[in-house]
């Protein structure tokens, strides 16, 4: 069987899934019910400073975005780091390491930006056995008007700089975990790398209000008539989370850089993806929210027997595959053309195919053929954009095939060859020309 062990930075954990730091992993009581469930780590929800208590609301503090069947799309919250004091966190972390081991227990940190609030807790984290820590320079609420989390993450300098006190002041790996609400993820990424960070993680939750109430003309969570701007995550932010991922992985400033992926991650299946774009392995929060803690047991099966049916032996074998083929739009072969086509056995006759390319593209698709409801691709019209496939109820009913080599593109009248053995040293390719020259 494949071996789905993770070695993450020297952290090793029997399977690659983790708990990202969230209120799963704000108390012993969760964690052990996790681990029991067969999770490979956690990161610990974010510790702060010795003082004052952290006061979180105590109305809502979560907003959702459902799809039509009501699954969580998104989910967007208001909660802040924890609200249990230090030293009870600090206890329950370092029993739970001691009764588990084999598990990976990361914690997360953030304090104020200042040297002497680093230097002062991370000796604290260190003597409960943790794997290693999680600097939270993400959150994009509450905690940032105070001048930390993406406050920080949003300035490069201050990344590097604070990272530079943790590997100082602390033997533990430094995982450092990036805000998405930024223009250039490669930025961050480069100065964490540059004050000597261990590994990335992203993405942080998304800054967003999901909803108003048009009663009350209130964002939703609603705590006493007034609404703020939260953290966006859940199935919805996964196209951006692999976006960043991959931005990272393929940087040639940080390239090698370990990543631990986060962002959407609710099957086997998105984990792959994200291990393939270059992730050494997977944190999870809004599923575990969802269908709780069981769903690990779909996600370390599926992934070993995706895994043995594909021929990978571990997980080595299968990060960062995907990598080389994410390239500029610029790069792209001009001269590959598809062109759908509409399995009749399976076509329902719903029409959606028709009207979104009749109304919104490149009127490819007929209606009537002989005075009879049918749908059929004119293939002289269509440029291959694949809207029918993605608006079609049927799947595989309308697939995209690619023209053979030779043939002649009947939109262009220009032959088209598919592939070619070194596109990006073709005369073709525009960015071919341009290095040329």
């Amino acid at each position: 069987m494949a071996d789905i062990r993770s070695n993450f930075v020297g952290i090793k954990s029997p399977n690659p899934f983790w708990l990202a730091s969230a209120p799963p992993t704000d108390k012993a009581y969760n964690v052990v019910r996790a681990f029991k469930a067969g999770w490979g780590g956690v990161v610990w929800k974010t510790l702060g400073e010795e003082g004052p208590p952290v006061v979180n609301v105590n109305g809502p503090r979560y907003g959702a975005i459902w799809g039509a069947d009501r699954r969580l799309l998104g989910l967007n919250n208001i909660e802040l780091i924890t609200d249990r004091d230090l030293q009870t966190n600090l206890r329950e972390i370092k029993q739970v390491k001691r009764d588990w081991p084999d598990r990976a227990m990361v914690v997360s940190i953030m304090v104020p930006c200042e040297e002497n609030a680093w230097k002062s807790i991370l000796p604290l984290v260190e003597e409960t056995g943790a794997d290693g820590i999680e600097l939270n320079f993400g959150c994009p609420h509450g905690m940032s008007e105070r001048g930390m989390g993406a406050a920080v993450g949003q300035v490069p300098e201050y990344i590097e700089m604070v990272v530079r006190w943790c590997k100082q002041y602390t033997r533990m790996p430094v995982i450092t975990k990036l805000t998405p609400n930024i223009t250039d993820i490669r930025k961050p990424a480069r100065a964490a790398l540059a004050g000597g960070t261990d590994a990335v993680s992203l993405i942080n939750t998304i800054n967003s209000i999901t909803a108003v109430n048009l009663d009350s003309f209130a964002p939703e969570p609603t705590i006493d008539g007034k609404g703020t701007h939260g953290g966006y995550c859940g199935p919805a932010v996964k196209p951006i989370a692999m976006n960043m991922v991959a931005e990272i992985a393929r940087d040639p400033e940080t390239r090698g850089l370990p990543i631990s992926a986060i962002g959407g991650i609710t099957t086997w299946r998105d984990a792959a993806e994200f291990l393939a774009l270059g992730a050494g392995n997977a944190q999870v929060c809004t599923a575990a929210m969802t269908y709780g803690f069981k769903i690990v047991e779909e996600m370390i099966t599926g992934l070993s027997e995706w895994m043995d049916e594909k021929g990978h032996r571990d997980l080595d074998d299968i990060i960062g595959r995907a990598t080389p083929n994410v390239t500029d739009w610029q790069y792209l072969n001009l001269n590959y053309v598809t062109k759908a086509h509409i399995d009749q056995d399976l076509c329902i006759k719903c029409g959606r195919c028709h009207i979104a390319c009749e109304d919104t593209s490149h009127q490819a698709i007929t209606n009537m053929v002989d005075g009879k409801r049918h749908f059929e691709v004119i293939e002289a019209e269509c440029v291959g954009c694949n809207l029918c496939v993605n608006v079609c109820p049927v799947e595989n009913c309308i697939t995209m095939e690619p023209l053979a080599a030779g043939v002649m593109d009947q939109r262009t009248d220009r032959p088209v060859s598919p592939t070619y053995a070194n596109w990006t040293t073709h005369p073709n390719n525009p960015a071919a020309k341009v290095a040329a020259e």
